[in-house]
């Protein structure tokens, strides 16, 4: 028996704790793909991704640590030792940002902050059809200038938005609990 592409998006949830194998070539180059359907005013195709994989999900943990700390907010011992355990499971790691290009005065960054987030929604989508899981997280040093250009995301021409790690979800989820749409939605009827 099939299951419903609307049971897939119905079913839908971050998992933040992954593990290998993550997707290969193929299915990685079908998520991403599949980012490129997002709605998108202008055609300005404003998401960009970096693919960070294998050691180099390390020495980008040893980054926003680094940078962290140099920016007066270092992470507690805890919190260093969770996100560094909970990278050496992740597969991959894709940095996500949007790149503005001053050049166009039409359409407000805003719009391409959220062309560029319903390209990312589209790939978690994709990921979860496959039977990955994925997450993503503002955290690592999303903020942080020297982060965001050692991905080669200035803060000039680029918003960084954070990263998505994708794998096979170490344990089953439990169903998250939706709320019930009708209390975010009202009629206008113009009377």
């Amino acid at each position: 028996m099939s299951v419903a592409p609307i049971d897939y998006l119905m079913s839908r949830r971050s998992v933040k704790f992954v593990r290998a194998p993550g997707p290969d070539d193929a299915q990685l180059a079908q998520i991403l793909q599949a980012g490129m359907s997002a709605p998108d005013h202008g055609r300005l195709r404003p998401w960009r991704f970096a693919l960070i994989r294998g050691a180099a999900i390390e020495r980008v943990a040893d980054l926003a640590v680094n940078a962290a700390r140099t920016a007066g907010m270092p992470f507690t011992a805890e919190k260093e030792a969770r996100t560094r355990q909970w990278l050496a499971e992740v597969p991959l790691l894709m940095g996500v940002a949007c790149r503005l290009d001053h050049s166009n005065t039409k359409i407000p960054e805003h719009e391409r902050m959220l062309a560029t987030g319903a390209a990312v929604t589209q790939m978690l989508n994709a990921a979860h059809m496959m039977g990955f899981g994925a997450y993503w997280s503002t955290g690592l040093g999303t903020y942080l200038d020297e982060v965001n250009e050692a991905l080669g995301f200035d803060g000039l021409d680029y918003r960084f938005m954070g990263y998505v790690a994708i794998g096979t979800p170490i344990q089953e989820a439990p169903a998250p609990e939706r709320p019930d749409y009708r209390q975010f939605v009202s009629e206008w009827t113009g009377i």
